[in-house]
């Protein structure tokens, strides 16, 4: 069977595109020109060039292929110009799931994020089923992946056979760019983690994340949610694990979020004066105020999913930072 995967030089997709060769199936991957392929060197794959907001480059890619794996995003909190984020996340997303219909795939499986689901508590972590507010969906990236999801929900309702997974905060091999949540293991092994701010966060391993998207594609049911994630753990929690695996103190200041607003406002208006990317911004500073704690039960029951613990997780993240010369390479 050949699959279509969008996003295959990613965190996600590059792990996806793994477990989709260890399964036996064929891959053929939409790729844009100018993209870092390092995590797909020497995978037998097949590459295609097009773009996720070229309807016609997506189709061409798409064409021959069975099933579809759409993992593809702009995953930042800071993106200029704005609009860029919609495009290909929303826009994007649009495009991929036209072209399954056009073509007639026989299942897609779209990646979308926890950042589109609603907010529950520490003491009752949300579920698929947890209303989405308005006021949850801080920052742009949030309100792409939600505007994204509903894109996908709506081809569901008109027959396309799509499956939504959810992945929460992924942490593992490939993660080069990296990702906000890699990054905070880098910077962790780099001491360059001084203090940290009071929230949660829910932490799985990639490889899981990447085995719930085949299982969401054998056993998921159309048009539903499925949240692929792992444990739940505070910050304070995550960083006294890594301080186990790594044997490096973890940090014993909380950062008051009184004191982080004002300077996240700060590092953005520098970052805007000498064009640099800002660490943190309002809206990474505002999204700390909350745990983002989830339930896996729905993809556990229905899906036979079961990740590993976070501090494997974690300890397989460390693992590949290290090998990769990541942590060298920035300082």
């Amino acid at each position: 069977m050949k699959a279509f995967v969008t996003g295959a030089t990613g965190f996600i997709g590059a792990n996806v595109v793994r477990a989709l060769l260890a399964k036996g199936f064929e891959v053929r991957a939409l790729v844009r020109p100018t993209s870092d392929r390092r995590n797909i060197e020497d995978l037998p794959i097949e590459v295609v060039e097009g773009d996720l907001r070229d309807f016609p480059s997506v189709k061409r890619g798409m064409e021959g292929c069975e099933v579809v794996f759409h993992v593809g995003a702009l995953y930042s909190f800071w993106v200029r110009p704005k609009r860029l984020i919609y495009e290909i996340n929303v826009d994007g997303t649009r495009n991929v799931l036209r072209a399954a219909r056009e073509l007639g795939v026989e299942r897609v499986v779209y990646t979308s994020s926890i950042a589109a689901l609603g907010r529950g508590t520490k003491e009752e972590p949300a579920d698929e089923e947890t209303p989405v507010r308005p006021e949850i969906l801080i920052g742009d990236y949030k309100k792409s992946k939600y505007l994204a999801q509903e894109v996908a929900l709506e081809f569901a309702k008109k027959g396309l056979p799509v499956v939504i997974v959810n992945p929460s905060f992924p942490v593992g091999p490939y993660d080069i760019k990296p990702t906000p949540t890699g990054q905070l293991i880098l910077d962790f092994l780099r001491r360059k983690m001084p203090a940290y701010m009071d929230t949660g966060m829910n932490v799985v391993a990639a490889g899981d994340v990447a085995q719930g998207h085949l299982l969401a594609l054998e056993r998921g049911r159309v048009g539903e949610c499925y949240i692929l994630g792992g444990e739940n753990l505070t910050m304070k929690e995550l960083l006294h694990t890594l301080s186990r695996i790594t044997g490096l103190p973890a940090p014993r200041f909380r950062f008051p979020y009184a004191l982080a607003l004002p300077l996240s406002y700060l590092n953005i208006w520098l970052c805007l004066l000498t064009g640099g990317t800002p660490r943190m911004t309002p809206d990474t500073v505002r999204m700390t105020r909350y745990y983002e704690f989830f339930d896996i039960g729905k993809a556990r029951e229905e899906l036979g999913y079961e990740p590993m613990p976070a501090e494997e997780a974690l300890r397989q993240a460390v693992e590949w930072f290290r090998k990769s010369g990541m942590v060298e390479k920035g300082g």
